[in-house]
C-alpha cells in the first residue's frame, strides 16, 4: 500500500481524497497555486506544497512543478481527481516514468479512449453499440459537407478531444454548416490544442446515461449501475441521479454488460465511466469513456455503500476486485452548487462567502471546501459543492434534497441553490419525464 499520495487537484474532490486517505492511514500532499492557499484541502493534508500562481496553466496543469512537488515530499503516488490533469496521457506517462504510481488509467488506455473518434473505432471493435458517424476524423469543410450529406440531417460535430461541451455543435442543415464547423474548429483548438473534429448522426431527445465501471490489473472489471446525467445547459451536468427514472432491469442488465465489455477490452484499470446516448426507445449507444473519478461518484457510493476514491486506491496498489455487478439499493440526487447567478444566464459569481450555514439531518451529504470567510477566485470552475440526498425512494430524494436546499444558505455571491430549488418543482422533472432538451425550456420563475 501506498506510503503518501501526492492530490494533483484543488477544491471539493481534493478535500474528498484526503479524507479517505485519512481513513486508509495514507500520509497526504496537497499542491495549491497562490489564489488557493486559504482552501480547506491545503489545510487537511499532511503537507503543501505551492506549485504556481493563479492560471491553471501555471499550476494545476504544470506537469514539471506537480512532479517536482512529488519528489521533494518523497509521494509514491499522484491522485489527479477530475479535470486538470486527470485524461492526460503524457501526465500518466511521465509519472510512471518517475517511479510514481499514478492512480488512474495508464497512458495507453487513456490514449485509446481519450480521444473520442478513437475510443469510438475501439468500441466499435469490441461490439459495444455506437452512433453512427464519420469514418474517423473529418479532414475539412468539405469533407464534412460530404459526410453529413451521406448520413442526413440533423448531424452533431464534435472536437475529438473535446470535453464540457467545447467544440460541439448540432447543425440542422447545409447551410448551417460552415459556420458552424469553422467555430467548432476554432473552440477546440483555443480550449484543447486540437481541432480535430468527427461527426455523428444527432439523436433527438436523448438521455445521457452513464455507467460507473471499476477494473483491476487483471483485466477484470465489473459495474456499479448507472447514473442519468440528462439534464444539463451547455452540456454541463447540472443535476445527476440513480437509479435513472427512465431505467428497466433489462435495460441496466445491457447497459452494463457493454460497459464491463468496454473496459475489459482494453484492460481498463481504475474507476471509469461509460458514457451513452439512449434514446426514447430504449436504444443506447456509446459516446465516450471518462478515464478517471466523475463529479457525480457520490451518488453511486450512497446507493450501493462503496467508497470509489478507496477502490481506486487499492485498484493501483495492485489489489484485485471482486467482479460483483452492482445495483442500487437506495435513490440518490446529486445538485451541482454553482458560484453563478442563474436569474443572469448563470453568469459566474466569484467573491466572498459572507454567510454559510450548511444542511444536514438523515440521508443529507455535503463535499464542499467553502467556509464562511472563504473568498471563491474566479480563475478556475464555479462549482462549489456537491448536495446529495439519499432515500429509499426517489419520492423520498426529491423531499429530503428541497428540505435540504431551503436549509443551504450562501450569502456574499450568487449561487445556483434557486435554480435547484425551483426544478425540485418542476412537474417533469418529479415525473421523471427529462431528456438532455429539458433546460431549453426551463425558465427561472
Amino acid at each position: 500500500m501506498f506510503k503518501k499520495i501526492l492530490i494533483a487537484n484543488r477544491g471539493e474532490i481534493a478535500l474528498r481524497i484526503i479524507r479517505t486517505c485519512r481513513e486508509m492511514g495514507i500520509k497526504t500532499v496537497a499542491v495549491y497555486s497562490k489564489a488557493d492557499e486559504e482552501s480547506l484541502h491545503v489545510r487537511f493534508a499532511d503537507e503543501a506544497v505551492c506549485i504556481g500562481p493563479a492560471p491553471s496553466s501555471e499550476s494545476y496543469l504544470k506537469i514539471p512543478n506537480i512532479i517536482a512537488a512529488a519528489e521533494i515530499t518523497n509521494a509514491d503516488a499522484i491522485h489527479p481527481g477530475y479535470g486538470f490533469l486527470s485524461e492526460n496521457a503524457k501526465f500518466s506517462k511521465i509519472c510512471s516514468e518517475h517511479g510514481i504510481k499514478f492512480i488512474g488509467a495508464s497512458a495507453e488506455q487513456i490514449d485509446r479512449m481519450g480521444d473520442k473518434a478513437t475510443a469510438k473505432q475501439t468500441m466499435k471493435e469490441a461490439g459495444v453499440p455506437t452512433i453512427p458517424g464519420s469514418d474517423g476524423l473529418l479532414k475539412d469543410l468539405a469533407d464534412a459537407k460530404k459526410t453529413a450529406k451521406v448520413m442526413g440531417y440533423p448531424v452533431m460535430i464534435k472536437a475529438t478531444a473535446g470535453g464540457g461541451g467545447k467544440g460541439m455543435r448540432a447543425i440542422w442543415s447545409e447551410d448551417q454548416m460552415e459556420t458552424h464547423f469553422n467555430s467548432a474548429v476554432q473552440e477546440a483548438t483555443a480550449a484543447f490544442g486540437n481541432g480535430g473534429m468527427y461527426m455523428e448522426k444527432l439523436i433527438l431527445e436523448p438521455r445521457h446515461i452513464e455507467i460507473q465501471v471499476v477494473g483491476d490489473q487483471n483485466g477484470r472489471a465489473c459495474h456499479l449501475s448507472e447514473r442519468d446525467c440528462s439534464v444539463q445547459r451547455r452540456h454541463q451536468k447540472l443535476t445527476e441521479e440513480t437509479p435513472s427514472p427512465f431505467m428497466t432491469a433489462k435495460l441496466r442488465k445491457r447497459m452494463g454488460e457493454a460497459a464491463v465489455k468496454a473496459a475489459e477490452y482494453i484492460g481498463y484499470e481504475g474507476a471509469g465511466t461509460g458514457e451513452f446516448l439512449v434514446d426514447k426507445n430504449g436504444d443506447f449507444y456509446f459516446m465516450e469513456m471518462n478515464t478517471r473519478i466523475q463529479v457525480e461518484h457520490p451518488i453511486t457510493e450512497q446507493v450501493i455503500d462503496y467508497d470509489l476514491i478507496r477502490e481506486q486506491i487499492l485498484v493501483a496498489a495492485g489489489v484485485a476486485i471482486s467482479g460483483k455487478n452492482y445495483e442500487p439499493k437506495l435513490h440518490s440526487i446529486e445538485c451541482r452548487i454553482n458560484a453563478e447567478d442563474p436569474y443572469n444566464d448563470f453568469r459566474p459569481s466569484p467573491g466572498k462567502i459572507t454567510t454559510l450555514h450548511m444542511p444536514g439531518g438523515h440521508g443529507v451529504r455535503l463535499d464542499t471546501h467553502v467556509y464562511s470567510g472563504y473568498v471563491i477566485p474566479p480563475n478556475y470552475d464555479s462549482m462549489i459543492a456537491k448536495l446529495i440526498t439519499t432515500a429509499q425512494t426517489r419520492e423520498e430524494a426529491i423531499s429530503k434534497m428541497r428540505r435540504a436546499l431551503d436549509e443551504f444558505v450562501i450569502e456574499g455571491v450568487k449561487t445556483t441553490i434557486p435554480f435547484h430549488r425551483q426544478l425540485m418543482d418542476h412537474p417533469d422533472y418529479i415525473a421523471g419525464n427529462y431528456t438532455t432538451k429539458f433546460m431549453e425550456s426551463f425558465k427561472m420563475a
